[in-house]
């Protein structure tokens, strides 16, 4: 599997997870300029202000890099879709699509945090993956300090796997412990049910190779 006809969209409780498209970046530019101060600790892209037409160039190349299946960066857009609530992805670090693997990558705007809707949207992201995608590992990283990103990570079941020590800070010249955790497709299945009503997960995507 050399290509992936990647998923383009997921509907949640109150959110859209869908990839960027040309005209998003009006929305991405004031979603990072809200959350500056929010994310700077621990984004090495964080800036203070966006201009419009960089948020644009940045949704461009998203959408590029997702229609090339070498990266999938996803936007979490408010049911409407007229609003930016944060980002996701699922991002190729521990390997090409052929290892089945990925890495979930997330920040929610500074306005929604704390509301609850970090831990929806990676639950969201790993029924996604784990059904529609052909995800058969998927990690989580983060900054040992970042408390925030371990509550999510725990709350969403994820499993904790251990912590490099003394790894390249993202931000700054220092060094950081990162804590890791991850979910197999196999654990995903073997969680316990959730009803007999639940929705039967849709069909997996069609890879080239």
């Amino acid at each position: 599997m050399t290509y992936l006809f990647a998923p383009e969209r997921y509907v949640g409780d109150g959110f859209v997870l869908r990839s960027y498209d040309l005209g998003d970046g009006p929305l991405l530019s004031e979603a990072s300029d809200e959350s500056y101060e929010h994310l700077r600790p621990w984004m090495p892209w964080a800036v203070p202000h966006m201009p419009v037409e960089d948020g644009e160039k940045l949704v461009r190349q998203f959408r590029a890099r997702y229609l090339l299946a070498e990266g999938f960066v996803i936007g979490v857009f408010s049911s409407d879709e007229m609003r930016l609530l944060g980002s996701a992805g699922f991002h190729l670090r521990e390997g090409p699509i052929t290892t089945g693997c990925a890495e979930i990558g997330m920040f929610i705007r500074q306005s929604e945090a704390g509301r609850g809707l970090g831990p929806r949207v990676v639950t969201a992201m790993l029924e996604w993956g784990f059904s529609a995608w052909p995800w058969l590992r998927l990690a989580w990283r983060c900054d040992q300090r970042n408390l925030a990103s371990i509550r999510v990570a725990e709350k969403c079941g994820l499993r904790h796997e251990g912590v490099l020590r003394g790894q390249l800070a993202h931000v700054g010249n220092g060094r950081r412990d990162t804590a890791c955790y991850a979910l197999t497709k196999q654990d995903w299945l073997a969680r316990p049910a959730r009803g007999a009503d639940a929705t039967p997960p849709p069909a997996s995507p069609k890879p080239l190779g």
